[in-house]
């Protein structure tokens, strides 16, 4: 498999709707209903402190859980870097995640890094574009 050169969008639209999933994402953030519904069910997320979860449902308890917590005051940015598609149906999206502790100092562990290289695995499915796999790595 020849992997020198990544496969063109399927049609000129498709990387805006990426773009676009990825800015949804960033603005769902506390909304622990809409972005669960912008991953496919079977998504695996790997958070910024190593959680990993398996599948929306999972995804969506937890966010419920830190939305509950101290957490809810953390916030996140999102900067899309470059998109990849490995398939006209497939698409590895590079993205930068700064992190906003807006949590008063007596509630903030310091464990949290201010970024993260994010990458997005998004797949087409009956059309619409949803996160597949979310991983973050810590930039110290």
């Amino acid at each position: 498999m020849d992997m020198s050169s990544p496969t063109p969008p399927a049609d000129e639209t498709d990387e805006q709707r990426i773009r676009e999933l990825a800015a949804q994402s960033q603005t769902a953030q506390a909304d622990p209903d809409l972005l669960p519904a912008l991953h496919t069910a079977d998504a695996v997320i790997v958070n910024i402190a190593g959680r990993r979860l398996f599948g929306r449902d999972a995804f969506a308890s937890a966010m419920a859980e830190a939305l509950s917590s101290p957490l809810k005051d953390v916030r996140t940015s999102l900067r899309v870097h470059d998109i990849r598609f490995t398939t006209p149906d497939v698409a590895v999206v590079s993205l930068t995640k700064t992190v906003h502790d807006e949590r008063p100092e007596a509630e903030a562990p310091s464990e949290l890094p201010p970024a993260g290289a994010m990458t997005y695995v998004m797949t087409r499915q009956d059309g619409d574009w949803r996160i597949t796999l979310a991983q973050t790595t810590p930039i110290r």
